[in-house]
């Protein structure tokens, strides 16, 4: 995958979960920065800062490179989380 490709896909996959960068950002702890960089093609994430915008978003890296839509029965919890329940468990999580 391009770095254009993985850009344009990191901003739909943020954008269909109605996410800000900020928020995507502080879920994947990043900056905010880093995550406009990527979605404008200027950077390109090594797998382990992919590793952690895929668990803010989600998803497995897997999910992220494969084209296919996840069934609705199939969809793991975590990505039926809001961004506010998801932000609220980040926290949880940076607490521990």
């Amino acid at each position: 995958m391009e770095r254009e490709e993985v850009a344009k896909r990191i901003r739909e996959l943020r954008e269909e979960r109605h996410l800000k960068q900020n928020a995507l950002a502080n879920l994947a702890g990043v900056s905010p920065t880093y995550i406009y960089q990527l979605e404008r093609g200027e950077k390109s994430p090594t797998i382990e800062y992919l590793d952690h915008i895929c668990w803010g978003l989600g998803i497995t890296i897997e999910e992220f490179f494969s084209t296919k839509k996840p069934e609705a029965a199939g969809l793991d919890k975590l990505s039926a989380l809001t961004p506010e329940q998801k932000q609220l468990l980040n926290n949880f999580l940076n607490s521990l």
